[in-house]
């Protein structure tokens, strides 16, 4: 038997340790070149180099503890029960029950301390916070949870986050220094510190009103909350139903405090939708937004959106976003990500080719009196001299000339598996459809920069106009044009894979962006299917505007296209509840489900015709 490399013996070594540290047996570690994760017991931390060199070596143990510390001390239920709507308030919430996590399971233990310096570390070389040079800049959820930390352990921040630290502090202390101060007394129950949480976010006027009941009991069912409020439940399944019907103008005719009221219900609903370990829930990575899910009850009758200006935005081919080489080195480590789902996905798509290729099939008329010979009812004529000899006619059955466009997210919440699977997907998908003649789109959308970019630069210089609408410079990517053969495309889908393009969404926008260019297409039938994993987030926009502005947007658009256009729109949600947004849709929990789950759906869309 081969001895193991030093790799191979760390990851056992690290793997041992996290089982240890969090009394979880089932416990599965792998590396990762990507973001590091946590899915339930499934931890990927990030891969050191062969040599094993000590300061990589400390940041994978470093995420190893927390990960494992997390498994131990927090319990995911109660955490999404208490935890607010609001995307920069759920992004502090996170982040302040993973510093509670931490100092609780560094209490006594030095080394793992230090881990966790190291991989906080790590954590901030990505955030912007080591960036922000204004008060508007700084991410809260990350300052806060510095401070946190440091009210619980009494280590200081790390030397890059203190310029940043210094712009927010005054301001932090002054609201809710009290708060902090309180959570230290509560550190070893997760609900107590919850509520204060929740009091901290109303002082700094993050949140409006009590975010977590005050009766709810540990061991309680999710769905007891919900069951308490049926009214409110009924009023946002009538807003549901008309969402589908496409009436814009009903949208908004509850009061403010029936929408208070549709926001907690919602809260709950969710609560008990969702599965434990789910990673969007770790709040572990600070560049990565916050997704949240808003009721459809909090939408005005009248809404307008505006860009603030489109100046800055790009709509630009893969190609040009990187050279050649890199491109090739990209699509090679897709190829790589592929090989242990090739036969699978393979498989799917060869059975929607035969079910394509079979409504395309031709028929025949037999008995005519012209057409061609019948050869196979020749020998009644010899039987019988008698019998006139039989015709037969092809028929074509009719199928639709059709195009499909994939619309991907690439936001930052989609770094890591999400992402490649759903590049792996787009690549086999155009490949099949390409087979029997059905022309594919890809296309992806994110934003230019993280916090605002270039348009937030020409908003500041201006003065800061009250309302400005959306506050970042957009990127639609085209991966794939629908004429374009698959082939010369191929190298392009391995963009996505590349680090630093997924950023910030903005998907209203987008969605409008890919039916127009279906719309200007020929073909009899178009089919727009979007992948994403939930909500609209941009900090830059949802800071001097609504919480919910992106997503009235989305809805806005999701509204009129399933009501008034001849586009056929669907959407895959990956982690998140998008049936909410869109009226056929379907939502999968783990990444590793979308390629099996769009061949079926696509399938049952062409089922239709």
């Amino acid at each position: 038997m081969a001895e193991k490399s030093p790799l191979d013996a760390f990851k056992a070594v690290l793997g041992g340790a996290a089982r240890a540290l969090s009394d979880e047996a089932e416990i599965e570690l792998g590396f990762t070149a990507d973001a590091p994760v946590q899915s339930g017991r499934h931890i990927k931390v990030p891969m050191p180099a062969r040599s094993l060199p000590p300061e990589q070596v400390a940041e994978a143990r470093g995420f190893a503890d927390s990960f494992a510390l997390r498994l131990k001390y927090h319990d995911a239920a109660m955490h999404r029960r208490g935890a607010p709507q609001e995307a920069v308030a759920r992004a502090v919430f996170d982040a302040v029950e993973t510093a509670r996590v931490e100092a609780l399971g560094s209490r006594g233990f030095e080394g793992i301390a230090a881990n966790l310096d190291h991989a906080l570390a790590m954590r901030l070389r990505s955030d912007p916070i080591t960036r922000a040079r204004s008060k508007e800049e700084v991410p809260l959820s990350t300052a806060i949870g510095l401070m946190v930390r440091e009210r619980l352990t009494g280590r200081v921040p790390p030397v890059e986050a203190l310029p940043a630290m210094a712009l927010v502090h005054d301001w932090i202390e002054e609201k809710a220094g009290k708060d902090l101060d309180a959570l230290s007394m509560a550190v070893d129950d997760q609900q107590a510190f919850a509520r204060l949480t929740s009091q901290m976010l109303e002082d700094l006027e993050l949140t409006e009103g009590e975010l977590m009941p005050d009766d709810s009991e540990e061991g309680g069912s999710d769905d007891e909350g919900a069951e308490d409020q049926p009214d409110e439940e009924g009023e946002e399944g009538d807003s549901e139903g008309r969402e589908g019907d496409g009436e814009m103008d009903a949208r908004g005719e509850q009061s403010d405090d029936q929408q208070g009221e549709g926001e907690e219900s919602e809260a709950e609903a969710e609560a008990g939708d969702e599965g434990d370990g789910e990673p969007g829930d770790d709040g572990e990575e600070g560049m990565m937004p916050v997704r949240p899910n808003r009721p459809w009850s909090d939408l005005p009758p009248q809404f307008e959106y505006k860009p603030y200006t489109t100046r800055f935005d790009e709509v630009i081919a893969a190609g040009e976003l990187c050279d050649a080489e890199e491109l090739q080195r990209l699509r090679t480590y897709l190829d790589q990500q592929m090989a242990h789902l090739q036969g699978v996905v393979t498989k799917l798509a060869n059975r929607l080719q035969r079910r394509l290729m079979a409504q395309q099939s031709r028929s025949w008329d037999f008995d005519q009196e012209e057409g061609l010979l019948d050869a196979a009812r020749l020998a009644r004529v010899v039987v019988n001299p008698m019998q006139s000899l039989s015709y037969k006619i092809e028929r074509d059955t009719e199928f639709r000339d059709t195009v499909v466009t994939l619309l991907i997210d690439n936001s930052g919440s989609m770094r890591g598996r999400p992402i490649s699977i759903a590049a792996i997907s787009a690549d086999i998908l155009a490949r099949t459809l390409e087979r029997v003649g059905v022309k594919v789109e890809v296309l992806g959308f994110t934003t230019r920069a993280w916090k605002g970019g270039q348009s937030r630069e020409e908003w500041l210089t201006n003065g800061r106009p009250a309302n400005p609408g959306r506050l970042n410079d957009i990127r639609h990517i085209i991966y794939k044009q629908a004429d374009e053969p698959w082939r010369r495309a191929k190298p392009s889908l391995g963009l996505m894979m590349r680090e630093g393009l997924l950023k910030e969404n903005i998907d209203g926008e987008a969605l409008l962006w890919a039916h127009n260019r279906l719309i200007a297409r020929p073909e009899d039938r178009k089919l727009l299917m979007v992948i994403s994993d939930g909500a609209p987030v941009d900090d830059s926009t949802l800071s001097v505007n609504s919480g919910s502005y992106l997503e009235r947007h989305l809805r806005q658009v999701i509204g009129w296209i399933e009501a008034r256009s001849p586009v056929e729109l669907s959407a895959i949600g990956i982690g998140h509840d998008v049936t909410r947004y869109y009226s056929r849709a379907v939502t999968i929990m783990d990444a590793e489900q979308l390629a099996g789950t769009l061949i079926e759906q696509l399938a049952a869309l062409f089922d239709e015709q």
